[in-house]
């Protein structure tokens, strides 16, 4: 196994005991037919008591409340508002940058890894699963299937689909057609992942965030290598940038403020993209432990039990 630089599907199965600290939280009420655990606006039969009233001919007989009933001379009947599942779906973006790290880990495996997480997290709330993977060599789509039957095939698509070696340079306005497809296969009431470095991101971003935020939770993870926030060390590299060769000097000041300066503005651009639609942003780096890192990140949002 090439540890932190192939993902594998025995790892990412395994993640599932690492997973039950993990709750994802829910912020609104789901809208979904489904039973599970995540309360919705529909009446009906379920682990949640909402109010107490007359009893009305066709009631359930076993709902009365009958310290209410004795209590009022009127018989009373419990109602409840019924559980349903809530879909998360993760989108993890695999492009060309993202086959890249310098510590730990390379971006992909950090984006396959948190998706296992969350993935497993969900299915042992009781919520169903899917998403989409996408990459230079395909792209798949899940629907939201309960327990593992939605998670494995996103697991194992992860792994077939992953960056194998450096493919060129991102192309701009890819991640846009994700996130169209991403907003179509949403139900409203969805949890929305993206696992991303938003190097693809295009002018359609901000329609389609806003058409995913619009109806459902979104969380946003920015994911980077610290050597493309800083500089490395001072001194004279050469570099391979699309086919060619760069001599680089980061002992000058200007090479070196200009390297974190290029990837302050990208993380800016995501962050103002983030807030603009009341989207929890967590920023992770390959040199993070990932369970920690979601942790920290979902606590944040208030999604940690």
């Amino acid at each position: 196994m090439s540890e932190g630089i192939t993902l594998e599907l025995d790892e990412l199965v395994r993640l599932r005991a690492a997973a039950r600290g993990l709750a994802l939280g829910a912020r609104r009420r789901a809208l979904s037919a489904q039973a599970g655990g995540y309360l919705s606006a529909y009446r009906g039969r379920g682990m949640e008591f909402d109010e107490v009233r007359v009893y009305q001919p066709g009631d359930d007989a076993r709902a009365i409340d009958w310290r209410v009933t004795a209590r009022r001379g009127r018989a009373h009947t419990k109602l409840f508002r019924e559980e349903r599942e809530r879909p998360v779906l993760l989108l993890i973006d695999l492009n060309p940058a993202m086959y890249f790290g310098s510590r730990r880990q390379f971006k992909s495996v950090l984006a396959g890894r948190l998706a296992a997480l969350l993935g497993w997290a969900a299915v042992q709330s009781g919520d169903r699963v899917g998403g989409m993977v996408s990459a230079p060599a395909g792209h798949r789509e899940i629907p939201p299937a309960p327990r593992a039957a939605g998670l494995l095939p996103l697991l194992r698509a992860m792994v077939s689909l992953q960056p194998v070696a450096p493919a060129g340079a991102p192309v701009r306005g890819r991640l846009d057609v994700v996130l169209g497809r991403m907003a179509r296969l949403a139900l409203p009431g969805s949890l929305v992942v993206i696992l991303s470095d938003f190097r693809e991101l295009g002018d359609g971003a901000d329609k389609h965030l806003g058409a995913l935020a619009r109806h459902n939770d979104v969380i946003a993870g920015l994911l980077y290598d610290p050597l493309e926030a800083a500089a490395p060390p001072a001194g004279r590299y050469r570099l391979g940038v699309d086919g060619r060769r760069l001599d680089l000097d980061t002992g000058r000041d200007a090479v070196a403020q200009l390297w974190s300066a290029r990837f302050n503005e990208h993380r800016e651009s995501v962050r103002r993209l983030c807030r603009r639609h009341a989207i929890h942003l967590m920023e992770v780096a390959t040199s993070q432990q990932p369970l920690r890192a979601l942790q920290v990140g979902l606590a944040r949002r208030g999604g940690i039990a």
